[in-house]
């Protein structure tokens, strides 16, 4: 059997593990010149090593885990040397209020000092109101705010999601991002109420699991960059092909499987293959599927994208001194360019003792609707940056390397309706046999998730390419 994944993102090095580690022969083509897709290490000043992309993963989700431990990375596996994030609020950087669920709270004490006394007094009207009734699905933050008042979304929800999605909380579905507090808010008859009710199941899972808890993000050592070649590496052990800078023009349905017109270095030719994995981004997938299954290629060409960018700028330790913590998010109602920064150098020990001379720290730039700041060159980005680092933590110094690197249309955008939206695509790509579609469109925009979308993916093209093919040798034997 043959299996063809399109898409060398960790979403497809995943489904091509699967299938490699299962004796499954497997040929991923890529796009790009190398595999990762958000996953990329780098380096500043000339040596230390730096993440350009993600750089954690959810470890209390297992798939991630497993996946870097079966890459040969476990040993490497690090959690963040110093946790506890912050926000830069009304000027001040404040930390990150404990007793929330995504930003929002169980109690409106838990954001005392983040809003203001009548958002606090806001916050407590949510055990008077009528309940809200919750249909299939809801913009978190118009939910929040009916429930809460604005100032929970705009001070703390907005921040946080931002974080994940670089999309706008008044548009991101309530359903997709926050599943636990969406259900718990169906039943319960306040917000608050159901928010202390994610809190106690999630104690009560941490005391039904046996031994340490483990951190909640872990890191590898060097970067998480590391992670996709690692993979990709494991694949090619377990017999695979990666190819890189190979693009499929066309995909098409033969009688015992698939056809896939691909251009590569060796210029245009033709693979087939029993079974194919999409795994590349919503609009390519779009174009890929528009023949074979036109209803999944509209929803799919329908997904909107965010662009940001990242400005790791790199200081002498000794020019530079830091606040406690790991960093700290802005709310976009601040008004700043940046929206969040992340003080590499205290998040993470690999970081400062590759480099001890040298203090590295990590902004972020844009998201969804606000991508007008992008336009902008390197140079203004980098300086951008610096001018919002210098207000709100005294950083003033020059650094002695910057490195900016832009991800356009990199994160995909979960409106209210997503979860019915791919419910959509699956049942139009059901009648679609031996093909399977994964990735964090889809599936989460974590790591942990897209690993799990990959690993499903690969599962199903693998069961719907051995029915085929037990079904075809029961026909021929008849």
């Amino acid at each position: 059997m043959h299996v063809l994944v399109i898409g060398g993102g960790i979403s497809g090095l995943a489904a091509a593990h699967r299938l490699s580690s299962r004796g499954v022969r497997t040929t991923v083509l890529e796009a790009s010149s190398r595999v990762g897709g958000k996953v990329q290490a780098g380096s500043v000043a000339g040596a230390a090593a730096v993440d350009l992309g993600a750089e954690s993963m959810l470890a209390r989700r297992p798939e991630a885990v497993e996946l870097a431990r079966a890459a040969g990375l476990g040993e490497d596996l690090t959690a963040p040397d110093v946790t506890g994030g912050a926000l830069w609020n009304r000027g001040e950087i404040r930390p990150m209020p404990k007793g929330h669920v995504m930003g929002v709270p169980g109690d409106a004490e838990a954001l005392r000092g983040i809003v203001s006394p009548e958002g606090l007094a806001r916050i407590a009207e949510d055990e008077r109101l009528p309940r809200t009734e919750l249909g299939e699905d809801a913009a978190i933050g118009e939910y929040v705010a009916a429930r809460l008042g604005r100032e929970v979304v705009d001070r703390l929800v907005e921040p946080l999601l931002g974080g994940v999605y670089a999309g706008d909380a008044y548009r991101i579905s309530m359903r997709a991002a926050v599943p636990q507090l969406y259900e718990a808010a169906r039943q319960e008859p306040s917000l608050l109420a159901a928010v202390r009710a994610v809190q106690r199941e999630s104690r009560r899972a941490a005391e039904r699991a046996e031994g340490e808890q483990p951190p909640a993000f872990l890191g590898v050592r060097g970067g998480l960059g590391r992670l996709p070649q690692a993979v990709a590496d494991a694949c090619r052990a377990a017999g695979a092909e990666v190819r890189t800078g190979t693009r499929v023009r066309r995909l098409e349905r033969a009688a015992d499987g698939w056809g896939a017109v691909v251009e590569g270095p060796e210029g245009e030719r033709s693979l087939t293959a029993d079974a194919v994995v999409v795994a590349v981004p919503a609009p390519a997938a779009a174009e890929l599927l528009r023949a074979e299954s036109p209803g999944a290629a509209v929803e799919l060409a329908a997904f909107e994208y965010a662009s940001m960018a990242l400005v790791t700028m790199a200081f002498r330790r000794s020019e530079v001194s830091l606040p406690g913590g790991s960093g700290f998010l802005v709310p976009p109602v601040e008004g700043r360019s940046i929206k969040a920064a992340t003080f590499s150098g205290s998040k993470w020990r690999w970081v400062a003792e590759q480099a001890p001379e040298l203090t590295l720290v990590r902004t972020s730039l844009g998201r969804y609707g606000e991508e007008r700041v992008l336009e902008r060159d390197d140079a203004e980005l980098a300086a951008l940056a610096r001018t919002d680092l210098a207000a709100a933590a005294g950083i003033t110094a020059e650094p002695v390397d910057t490195l900016v690197t832009r991800w356009d249309a990199g994160l995909p955008q979960y409106p209210s309706g997503h979860p019915a939206r791919v419910g959509r695509i699956r049942a139009a790509l059901g009648s679609v046999p031996r093909l399977a579609l994964c990735g964090a469109a889809l599936d989460g925009v974590g790591i942990p998730a897209c690993v799990a979308s990959g690993r499903s993916a690969a599962d199903q093209a693998l069961a719907e390419a051995g029915e085929s093919s037990k079904r075809e040798g029961r026909e021929s034997h008849v």
